[in-house]
């Protein structure tokens, strides 16, 4: 196999398309997520900047995109609402990411390193299937609810599914034009998909989702000058920026900006607050980073130490300048992915694009229907989630197919956070019982006189109750070996469970021979 080329520079023309579909991706994300957190929306668009530049010039994350995560917002909006003012929380935001740097420090991000394999598995195709569900109302132009949420339960009080049953059901919901616009950008992305536009060379340089962005742009002009077609602005991106050139834009912007308040800094409120939005960005990245290494097709590891590090700085500035928490997301990191990123140039791009739109071409942004980036990743969704997925998992076998669907399950009807901790709970209480069958390896000879019980190389406490339980069921007047010579590691409980047996082996005129090549464990039975 040829070897492939992976610098900065010989990837640009791989980077920079990929890095206008993040962008194109991100920016409402951004404004959604701010809108959720009860934030000022421009906070978003900064987090997004600093999660673009500065987090992905920091970090060893090859292909993770860093801005606004839907996962915080619950928090933020709780925390804004009970300190009073979204400046005392942006101090609340510095000091988290003082906290973060700490941790990377002292070497936190080797957490991430014990998620299982199925867990991770299950979160990528949860959030894709989340990301399908979450858009099909956009796609037919019902918009009510934010770009970015990934929660079952909304804010509005509705959830992913009430969602899409008040498509059909609330009065003048759908939108011909937006269903018109979703239907021709889903066509363009099927067909750049298939194998014969990836034969020509020109479909492979100029992606699917930006001529995609491009089209629904023009379809909507056409609208804005047709009498008998309107695609209003609640179904177009909404960048809140008022001027009519660059000049004007830059002074908005600047107006628009927040600046952290310490006057509370002495309040235990502010460091409670510091320190769960550190915890949960945290763990939230050390998850997104294990899912984008798994789908990153050079199969790169990321450095989660020097992750943590880059984001604590990210968070530091992002607060600073009046911007949301910030931490790695799946969904931006994904699209960077599949639109053919490479490197950390992507990323960075994307961060340079959303800064420049907010001073040069707003405008141009605010003509985006929601229809096209719904398509983008409606195509984004369905490749994270494909049914062949759940194939590949259930021949595995029941011990990784059940915390994965565990996992899935859990996401789908509560939240990235809760249901990760049900896929890890379910993964645990899975190897515990695996444990707990399989302590040794057990046979019986032909005559049914002689058995053989040969101990694993760890055995602790967890097969106490399989080791007692096997003990119990041996016949009488029976000779049985207990080989203990791969036995590494033996609990004192299951030393004392076979001084036990050894014992009772007298009564019950059971021939017990213990084979202990090293002679380590059989010194430390009780005489």
């Amino acid at each position: 196999m040829s070897k492939v080329n992976l610098s900065l520079k010989s990837n640009l023309k791989s980077d920079l398309p990929a890095s206008i579909i993040v962008f194109l991706v991100a920016v409402p994300l951004c404004l959604g997520i701010a809108l959720a957190s009860g934030a000022p929306l421009i906070s978003g668009i900064i987090s997004g900047v600093v999660g673009g530049i500065l987090v992905g010039f920091l970090s060893n994350s090859s292909l993770g995109v860093s801005g606004p995560a839907a996962g915080l917002t619950a928090v933020t909006l709780i925390s804004i609402q009970e300190l009073g003012s979204f400046e005392i929380f942006l101090s609340a935001v510095v000091i988290s990411g003082i906290i973060q740097l700490i941790f990377g420090f002292l070497k936190g991000g080797i957490i991430g390193y014990y998620m299982p394999n199925s867990v991770i598995k299950g979160m990528l195709v949860a959030i894709g299937l989340i990301i399908f569900l979450k858009q099909i109302p956009h796609a037919f132009g019902y918009d009510k609810n934010f770009e970015g949420d990934l929660t079952f339960s909304q804010s509005d009080g509705q959830n992913t599914f009430t969602e899409l049953i008040n498509i059909f059901t609330t009065p003048d919901a759908l939108s011909i034009e937006a269903i018109f616009i979703t239907s021709i950008s889903l066509i363009i992305l099927i067909l750049w998909d298939t194998k014969f536009f990836k034969k020509i060379k020109l479909f492979n340089i100029f992606k699917g989702q930006l001529l995609v962005v491009i089209v629904g742009i023009l379809i909507n002009l056409f609208f804005q000058a047709s009498d008998s077609f309107n695609l209003s602005s609640e179904h177009t991106v909404n960048l809140d920026i008022k001027g009519s050139t660059i000049g004007e834009n830059i002074s908005s912007f600047k107006e628009s900006l927040y600046s952290p308040d310490f006057s509370m800094i002495y309040n235990i409120k502010i460091w409670t607050i510091a320190l769960t939005l550190a915890l949960v960005a945290s763990v939230e990245t050390l998850l997104c980073v294990e899912a984008t290494d798994k789908i990153d097709p050079f199969k790169r590891i990321t450095n989660t130490d020097r992750e943590l590090k880059a984001q604590g700085m990210g968070n530091l500035i992002s607060g600073l300048l009046g911007g949301l928490p910030v931490t790695q997301v799946v969904v931006r990191s994904s699209a960077n992915i599949q639109s053919g990123g490479r490197t950390k140039i992507s990323t960075i791009s994307h961060g340079i694009l959303i800064l420049t739109s907010v001073v040069i071409f707003p405008n141009i942004l605010n003509l985006i229907p929601y229809a096209s980036l719904a398509a983008i990743l409606l195509m984004i969704g369905y490749k994270l989630a494909k049914p062949k997925l759940f194939k590949q998992m259930w021949k595995l076998g029941s011990h990784q197919f059940i915390p994965f669907i565990s996992t899935v399950l859990g996401i789908l009807f509560t939240d990235l956070l809760i249901g990760i901790g049900i896929g890890l709970g379910v993964s645990i209480i899975n190897l515990l019982y695996a444990n707990f069958k399989t302590p040794y390896h057990y046979e019986t000879s032909e005559i049914g006189e002689e058995i053989r019980i040969e101990l694993s190389e760890n055995v602790s406490f967890l097969n106490k109750a399989a080791i007692l339980d096997t003990f119990k069921n041996i016949p009488d007047k029976t000779k049985v070996i207990l080989d203990l010579t791969r036995t590494i590691k033996l609990d004192y409980d299951v030393i004392e469970i076979i001084e036990d047996f050894r014992i009772n082996s007298l009564t019950r005129d059971i021939d017990l021979q213990i084979i202990d090549s090293k002679k380590s464990h059989l010194k430390q039975l009780i005489k």
